[in-house]
């Protein structure tokens, strides 16, 4: 098949400082503004195609093709592209993995992120960092974080069209180079709520949701001088504080729900057993049951041990900061 292809990386995001709540649906704009550390080893990889030779596009999953919902937001994504660059060709797009799809994984942020950047080379844009950040934002909130490394703040924005909201990389990954993140797996399985779904309801229906809203700004502060400074303590106890309060505005959600498993529970109280042993480790959760950790290197035998020893934890991945977006010169072959 003839036509001009890119391929891009793009590496998984968690973010420590949650963002919960959409102010603009249609553009993934956020009622606030969250902070991430991008993750090395866990990723998407996608090449992106397009050609006069297709008569609609085509999605191609870890080795399969895709259809229903997953397809539809692809072909969507890839429209804006191409009112961009003034295209009207279809686009054939193969995407692999490096993590769990729709788990609570963040695979979503690396997998538009990584679309993103693929499309709009192949199509012929010239965007900058910013642009892609804005551009990916379109496709999945989160994304906007994944096309820089380190630490990165997704700025809330002001501006209604959105072009203010985008990720702003704070400190690169070698700026805290023995921080790890230990993410303990529960299920590959993908979650029965989406996070858009659980945060629509949480929005319009929880009573808790505004005073989570009203603590973000101090927790952002509190985080952003933790990074600056290095402080493991500080950045652990802002970042569990925050998902707790995140995730209690779900059980005030009307119908309650959550994305915690028993085996999610277990981990947490892990962690908890692991700081009265004196070992500086403290947990997040995103929209799914995983539980991941943030700690120090000279800790990491200690945290994984514990981790796996937790019944329901199928597996303990240990991530160091990752870097931001790359360019691939081979394509993805189905």
């Amino acid at each position: 098949m003839t036509g001009r292809t890119a391929t891009a990386r793009a590496q998984v995001n968690i973010a420590l400082i949650k963002y919960w709540g959409k102010r603009d649906e249609r553009l993934h704009l956020p009622t606030n503004g969250s902070l991430s550390l991008t993750l090395e080893g866990l990723h998407t990889t996608t090449t992106v195609t397009f050609s006069p030779e297709l008569p609609t596009d085509v999605f191609v999953r870890d080795g399969a093709e895709r259809d229903g919902e997953e397809a539809r937001r692809v072909g969507a994504f890839l429209d804006l592209v191409r009112v961009e660059a003034g295209l009207s060709e279809r686009a054939r797009v193969v995407s692999r993995n490096e993590v769990p799809t729709a788990g609570g994984l963040a695979s979503s942020a690396s997998g538009f992120a990584a679309l993103a950047a693929a499309a709009s080379r192949a199509a012929g844009l010239p965007l900058d960092e910013v642009a892609l950040s804005c551009l990916a934002r379109r496709g999945s909130g989160s994304a906007c974080r994944s096309i820089y490394g380190g630490f990165v703040e997704w700025r809330r924005g002001e501006r209604p069209d959105g072009r203010d909201s985008h990720g702003v990389q704070l400190a690169p990954e070698s700026h805290w180079e023995n921080l790890r993140l230990v993410v303990s797996q529960l299920s590959s399985l993908p979650k029965d709520r989406t996070s858009r779904d659980g945060m629509r309801d949480t929005v319009r229906t929880s009573p808790f949701y505004p005073g989570w809203l009203a603590t973000v700004d101090a927790d952002l502060a509190l985080a952003r001088a933790a990074i600056a400074a290095r402080d493991l303590e500080a950045l652990g106890e802002v970042a569990e504080r925050n998902a707790l309060k995140m995730h209690a505005t779900m059980l005030g959600a009307v119908p309650a729900f959550t994305y915690w498993m028993p085996a999610s529970l277990a981990a947490m109280q892990a962690v908890w057993q692991l700081r009265r042993e004196g070992v500086p480790a403290w947990f997040t959760m995103d929209a799914g049951p995983h539980v991941k950790v943030v700690t120090e290197e000279a800790q990491l035998a200690r945290v994984s041990a514990a981790l796996t020893a937790t019944p329901g934890v199928e597996r303990v991945r240990v991530c160091s900061p990752g870097g931001g977006l790359r360019w691939l010169n081979e394509p993805l072959q189905p």
